[in-house]
């Protein structure tokens, strides 16, 4: 940063003012467009990402305004001299408008100093006056007393910068705060050089000072919301982690082939599948579950609760806990699911769930099934797919005190009985295919030779659409001659 009196170093020229008007409408162009994207930008209190977004919005602004500003101080070149600014010293610019905003807060955030060492002499722009809040009349400080109104923690810095100027002959380029006398704190940046005499010796030293008070607030203020916003995701990958193992640990760990019960006549062959989300992190309350009960016959199950996360998970793992145990203790379905939404009821955190849950009788080939709000079981046989008629059954959790309804089917071998839950043809893109393409995969199904060679067309289908929610499918194909 050359000086301006400097014996043996041309006098920079200013540049051609066309091209500083370009540039300054440049940067108007530019300052609107940035302010049209702070206005879109989310300043919810709970939106993390969105006050961090405001933030580095609200930072660029004030690059910008000090480019305009600055861009302003070129256009107009030099001013004259002044009772406060010596001939051919260096100043601010306080009677000019901001190029970008007009006159405002901008006017007084740069001005400028000049310290004579061989006559004690100091110049102070009006600007350096309005940034250190001191009034004219009282006079500029010297560089003596200069460290009276720096904070302590920052007057160690000043010295240095100061004395490395004038003893060692270094530019100044640093930050120190200041304590104006209304008690406010302000942060100013300051850029000089030491004025040589012709001996080579420091005569003076001139120095730039601009309040970037604004601006290094803003800067903090980026870096306090990017720290928030890194926890709240660190939080958030643990809390998808727990969700995750949570909801490993309650599905049953097969995927295909099972088949129930252990030995006898028309045994079922099983396969399952679950589907998550294209928001992997969205860790649903969607559920399968498949086992063998005491007296021979087997319970199969899906159901998916409202939610996301380690709430989703762990109502997932009451409410399977719950069945399973009423189901080993012989209850029917209809009367299961009463239980259920009783148990949701009265649940510390209430939730509102679909559910699936059937009994099958091998010895008798007999499906006895009930629902609450969940889509119906679709059945297959040669070649044909029909969803069964529901019987009566609302959400779970919905309406204390409700009664289910119960329906039977009769299988025969080589029928084919899928169950899934809501998300598998009802969101995304996935809307696309719905329950008319998995009634359309029914030839393939005829076809298959076991449970497992029927969930993968229904995976080729659908499980690589960008859905919005998880889905569960339990495919079962009933054995026997």
């Amino acid at each position: 940063m050359p000086s301006h009196v400097f014996a043996d170093r041309p006098v920079p020229q200013p540049p051609e003012r066309g091209t500083v008007d370009a540039l300054i409408a440049r940067t108007r162009l530019l300052r609107g467009d940035m302010d049209a994207v702070r206005r879109d930008a989310v300043a919810d209190d709970d939106d993390v990402q969105g006050r961090w977004q405001r933030a580095l919005c609200d930072l660029a602004l004030h690059h910008l305004d000090d480019l305009g500003a600055h861009l302003g101080q070129l256009k107009e070149g030099l001013p004259a001299a002044g009772p406060e600014s010596p001939a051919g010293g260096p100043s601010g610019h306080g009677a000019h408008a901001h190029p970008l905003t007009g006159p405002g807060p901008l006017l007084g955030r740069v001005g400028s100093a000049d310290w004579d060492l061989l006559t004690d002499e100091v110049s102070w722009s009006e600007e350096l006056y309005e940034i250190f809040g001191r009034p004219p009349e009282s006079g500029p400080l010297s560089l003596d007393e200069l460290p009276s109104v720096v904070l302590p923690d920052d007057q160690p810095r000043l010295t240095a910068m100061v004395t490395d100027c004038l003893v060692d002959g270094r530019p100044i380029d640093g930050e120190f705060r200041i304590r104006r006398p209304d008690e406010t704190v302000r942060t100013l940046h300051m850029m000089g050089e030491p004025v040589l005499d012709s001996d080579g010796c420091t005569a003076s030293m001139w120095a730039v000072l601009r309040d970037v008070s604004d601006l290094r607030r803003s800067e903090r203020t980026v870096r306090e919301s990017e720290d928030s916003l890194q926890r709240r995701q660190q939080i958030a990958r643990t809390e998808r982690q727990v969700a995750v193992e949570l909801q490993e640990a309650v599905l049953p760990p097969w995927r295909g082939p099972v088949r129930l019960p252990q030995g006898g006549p028309a045994v079922l062959d099983l396969a399952a599948h679950y589907l998550p989300s294209a928001a992997h992190s969205r860790i649903g309350g969607d559920w399968y579950d498949a086992m063998e009960l005491p007296d021979g016959q087997s319970l199969l199950t899906v159901g998916d609760l409202t939610g996301h996360g380690v709430g989703a998970t762990s109502a997932v793992a009451m409410l399977l806990g719950a069945l399973r145990g009423m189901a080993l203790a012989g209850v029917a379905p209809g009367a299961l699911m009463g239980h259920l939404d009783e148990l949701l009821d009265a649940s510390a955190q209430p939730a509102l769930g679909s559910a699936l849950c059937c009994r099958y009788d091998p010895a008798a080939r007999t499906l006895t099934w009930a629902q609450s709000g969940h889509p119906a079981p679709v059945l297959f046989r040669q070649g044909v797919g029909t969803a069964l008629t529901p019987p009566s059954g609302v959400l779970l959790g919905a309406m204390a005190g409700t009664a289910y309804g119960q329906a039977q089917e009769q299988l025969r071998p080589g029928d084919v009985l899928v169950l899934h839950t809501g998300g598998l043809t009802a969101h995304g893109s996935a809307a696309a295919w719905g329950e008319d393409g998995l009634l359309a995969l029914a030839p393939r199904f005829a076809a298959a030779g076991s449970a497992q060679e029927c969930m993968r067309p229904i995976i080729e289908e659908c499980g690589h659409t960008e859905r919005q929610e998880d889905a569960c499918v339990l495919v079962a194909r009933v054995g026997g001659k």
